[in-house]
């Protein structure tokens, strides 16, 4: 019954998280100061491909877990690809719907809520031990084999993402430096937060994060 009880927290955690990081990048599109790396090059592909958000994450998600599981030599996750198309089929309904237009705040606020969000909702997926994000799976793979902190693997990653779909012709703009700079710093602040203040279960990959800090 507790195992019962510690699953359905998880995956709680879990959905929660993915709607709450999916509302930030959703807003990040919305605030027209430039997304995420991830949705630069989602948006930047679907000029060239007839795909939608959710496919073209689920492309990215396929190669970062082909390249862990052939560094690590260990199985594929199949959760991750759950979670890019998930994740991206709301951000595709989201657009579609544009609930954000009933907001009455500035750009620049729009954007500082779209990074709490993205951070927040990425914290929540990585201690949910379920579907973590196949990018941060591959920069926590990093971390382990070249001892990088977290951020800078993330980033690195990111900015490859970046790269790509502004030659593409995805948007970029301030909102994509934001996103660089503050979701990839908050989540780890986040998770101790989550973990130490307000006592949520964490199932997911702490003891690995926190060598991010050393």
């Amino acid at each position: 019954m507790l195992f019962d009880r510690e699953r359905r927290s998880k995956y709680w955690i879990y959905l929660v998280g993915c709607l709450i990081f999916s509302a930030g990048a959703y807003l990040f599109i919305h605030s027209g100061m430039g997304t995420d790396p991830l949705d630069v090059f989602a948006l930047g592909l679907m000029k060239h491909v007839p795909v939608t958000v959710g496919i073209s994450q689920t492309a990215v998600a396929v190669i970062c877990l082909v390249i862990v599981a052939a560094w690590t030599r260990e199985r594929p996750l199949l959760s991750p690809l759950f979670t890019f198309f998930f994740c991206g089929s709301i951000i595709d309904l989201l657009r579609w719907s544009e609930p954000a237009r009933g907001l009455h705040i500035t750009s620049a606020g729009v954007l500082a809520l779209a990074v709490l969000l993205c951070a927040y909702g990425s914290a929540l997926i990585i201690m949910s031990g379920f579907g973590i994000r196949a990018i941060d799976l591959l920069a926590i793979t990093m971390n382990a084999r070249w001892r990088w902190p977290f951020w800078a693997a993330k980033g690195l990653i990111e900015a490859g993402l970046m790269t790509s779909g502004l030659i593409m012709g995805g948007p970029i703009g301030m909102g994509t430096v934001c996103f660089l700079v503050g979701v990839d710093l908050l989540i780890q602040p986040f998770i101790k937060v989550n973990s130490g203040v307000l006592r949520m279960p964490n199932s997911g990959l702490s003891g690995t994060l926190a060598e991010t800090t050393r």
